[in-house]
């Protein structure tokens, strides 16, 4: 009789934990939301990006793209829930437009110019990183030392701001990283960015 009273117990249990929801980072979306932030920052001299070698895949209809991946429990018929993919990042929120506008403002008054001598680079981390020095003017390093140090922070603060506006903070690391490859993409000829392994090039 307990090993029957024990089987509905036993069977809510295993429905509970196979029941598991899977949210996949929409790759895609944060590129197409970083291209259109940066090349806001950049303005006019932002560089069209290369098109995608492979195509991303459409959405189904009603504008979400669902990834089905298979699960052993579903050969006795226990279907686990996943989350469907949010067809866009979220880039319009009061808090990322002003801190693009900071951004825009200082690239344009205090950092472009240093960009175009070589001074500066974007860093594989999404920041921007002094890499000679020597190019700065002495009267000049002050200055450019705090607006670098001022851009750093809010990129930082952007990618953590765009990650809470999606409803997911744990994306930040991953925008992060979108974002510094578009960094470099969007980097006018003759600038400087660093590759994956630090290793910095000219455009």
């Amino acid at each position: 009789m307990r090993r029957l009273l024990g089987m509905p117990v036993i069977a809510a249990l295993a429905l509970t934990a196979c029941v598991t929801i899977n949210v996949y980072f929409p790759a895609a979306e944060a590129k197409e939301a970083a291209k259109e932030f940066v090349d806001k920052v950049l303005g006019e001299d932002a560089q069209p990006s290369q098109p995608e070698s492979t195509p991303a895949p459409a959405p189904k209809p009603g504008g979400m793209a669902m990834r089905v991946k298979f699960d052993p429990l579903m050969l006795i018929g226990i279907a686990p829930a996943y989350a469907q993919d949010q067809p866009d990042i979220n880039i319009k929120t009061p808090a990322i437009q002003a801190i693009q506008a900071r951004m825009k403002s200082r690239f344009d008054s205090s950092l472009r110019k240093h960009f175009d001598a070589g001074a500066l680079g974007f860093a594989n981390n999404g920041e921007v990183k002094v890499r000679d020095a020597s190019k700065i003017g002495l009267s000049d390093r002050v200055g450019v030392n705090q607006a670098v140090a001022d851009q750093n922070r809010d990129a930082k603060a952007v990618y953590r701001e765009i990650a809470v506006a999606n409803n997911h903070p744990e994306w930040e690391a991953q925008i992060r990283g979108v974002f510094a490859r578009q960094w470099a993409d969007s980097a006018k000829g003759g600038w400087w960015y660093q590759d994956a392994g630090g290793s910095w090039k000219q455009k």
